[in-house]
């Protein structure tokens, strides 16, 4: 007798809960928020290739190419510009060395690529004013980053949970309601930068890469808040 108390004790509970659930009022909405980050650190990616000194006397067909810049010339004299620019040494790092093979089949060209730690855009233009752009194949902005990151994602987050809140308060109270307790958070794909396009970077005009001055992310907050009369 006291199992079958028991057990009808459960099944009213379990009614009860889910006639809860079913009568439950409530609205979901998403918050977001974009954050924008000054870095205080910058990677400036450069990557030196061979050429071949008749590529630039602006009379030489290509079967005609013979006087080859090696490399290791190239870098000695990206080294001393960047020198000149006011980089030190222990700021460059070395990320890759490779083979180009020219597609007219005369050679291969070895390529070497740079990571240059920067910490502000103006050591850009320095460099670019010293380089000489012949064996240079590419020099672009790469990553960006700031040593508060964690600050700022916490910060990106709380705003997208108030823009949530007020997006749901005004909402409701367009239907005569007021907004009740937070019932769920769920955070959606928080901290994405936003997409942007990267080039090559050979003039020393800084509005070349005005785009690139800032971090910018983006963040995404799910909320479900209750509706109570």
């Amino acid at each position: 007798m006291k199992k079958k108390t028991l057990l009808l004790s459960m099944l009213m509970l379990v009614t009860l809960s889910l006639q809860a659930q079913t009568n439950e009022r409530y609205i979901e909405v998403t918050g977001t928020s974009e954050i924008e980050i000054v870095p205080d650190k910058i990677h400036y990616l450069i990557e030196i290739r061979e050429y071949f000194e008749e590529e630039f006397d602006g009379k030489s067909k290509p079967e005609e190419y013979r006087t080859k810049v090696p490399l290791s010339e190239i870098e000695q004299g990206l080294r001393e510009a960047l020198d000149k620019a006011g980089i030190p040494q222990n700021a460059i790092r070395t990320q890759e060395i490779g083979d180009y093979w020219r597609q007219q089949g005369q050679d291969f060209l070895v390529s070497k690529k740079f990571d240059i730690t920067l910490t502000n855009f103006n050591q850009i233009n320095e460099i670019v004013k010293r380089i000489d752009t012949k064996g240079i194949h590419t020099m672009r902005i790469g990553e960006l980053e700031n040593k508060d990151m964690l600050a700022y994602h916490q910060k990106g987050k709380i705003e997208a949970l108030k823009a949530a809140q007020r997006k749901a308060t005004y909402l409701v109270e367009a239907l005569d309601k007021r907004l009740g307790d937070v019932i769920r958070i769920v955070e959606k794909g928080s901290g994405k930068a936003s997409p942007f396009v990267q080039s090559n970077v050979l003039s020393s005009d800084a509005a070349s890469f005005d785009n690139f001055r800032t971090i910018k992310k983006n963040y995404s907050m799910l909320v479900r808040f209750e509706i109570i009369d």
